[in-house]
């Protein structure tokens, strides 16, 4: 098999901004890394499926009609659980980070207000 050529992870020189908040230029540049490799799997995806219809293995047809039994669609779910958690793992741990802070002011008030006498 031969090796693949490794192609630099970063380029040369200053990233460029496009919106006014880094974090949307960020998240785009995420979504466009991801929609690459889901591009790549559809391609490699498509050159398995005309393989096997070539050497007799199944048709794309028989793969359209395949219905996956309960334990294939139960790993099926976890293993979508574990990916979409990967990809909104930053998002989650920001919005945990928000609920614990913004529970003390709300905490605080309410002991002000339980301790003034009426």
């Amino acid at each position: 098999m031969s090796e693949q050529p490794k192609l630099k992870r970063k380029a040369k020189g200053e990233r460029p901004y496009f919106f006014e908040d880094p974090s949307v230029d960020k998240l785009l540049a995420m979504l466009m890394g991801l929609a690459g490799e889901v591009s790549v799997m559809r391609d490699r995806m498509d050159t398995m499926e005309r393989l096997a219809e070539e050497r007799n293995l199944f048709t794309q047809t028989d793969i359209q009609n395949f219905q996956p039994s309960e334990a294939a669609l139960k790993e099926r779910a976890e293993r979508r659980e574990v990916f979409l958690g990967e990809i909104t793992r930053i998002i989650q741990a920001e919005l945990e980070g928000m609920q614990e802070s913004d529970g003390a002011p709300y905490d605080q008030a309410m002991d002000i207000v339980a301790d003034r006498p009426d």
